[in-house]
């Protein structure tokens, strides 16, 4: 694969309905050390809805989180200068893990390292070489699983706040039905 190509953020231009152009664009972070791998992912991915930010960094995956309005990030864990575990530890101590979605992506196979992901707080881990409709699937299903545990919370947080409100309560003695 051509590793020149400009990989930074590559958008879907499919036709769409103008009620699907109102929809809110999934926002992925694909962070490996290898451009071919974040490439490939891309490629991947491209066929959704959704705009790919590459970094090819811990640091740069972090910056994009800490920007805001991530739905996911794909990490991979063997990197050199701050590896996918110290950007989960990074996540996890200022709790954005229960917020953004973490599927680990490696060649690591064992089990040492998947469970240490899992223990940090991943959504999901998937081992190379990827197939491509298993990662396109599990992305999917993360991104919709997190959006609709934000929908359920929000109602919640809704039904709480109408309760917590205090009921409008007539005095008895000036209601018109005292008197009946």
């Amino acid at each position: 694969m051509n590793s020149n190509l400009n990989t930074n953020a590559i958008t879907n231009t499919k036709n769409t309905s103008s009620v699907e152009q109102n929809k809110r664009q999934d926002k992925i972070v694909i962070c490996d050390d290898d451009k071919d791998i974040v490439r490939a992912l891309e490629i991947y991915l491209s066929n959704r809805d959704y705009e790919l930010l590459s970094a090819y960094t811990g640091r740069e995956a972090l910056d994009y989180v800490k920007k805001g309005d991530i739905s996911l990030v794909l990490l991979d864990v063997v990197m050199p200068v701050m590896d996918g575990f110290e950007v989960l530890e990074k996540m996890n101590s200022k709790g954005i893990i229960d917020d953004i979605p973490v599927i680990m992506i490696s060649s690591e196979d064992s089990n040492t390292f998947i469970r240490t992901a899992y223990e940090m707080g991943v959504s999901d881990y998937i081992r190379r070489p990827y197939d491509a409709m298993i990662v396109r699937r599990r992305v999917y299903n993360t991104i919709k699983l997190y959006a609709k545990q934000r929908r359920l919370t929000s109602i919640l947080s809704e039904q709480m706040k109408d309760k917590e409100e205090p009921p409008c309560v007539w005095n008895n003695a000036r209601s018109p039905a005292a008197g009946v």
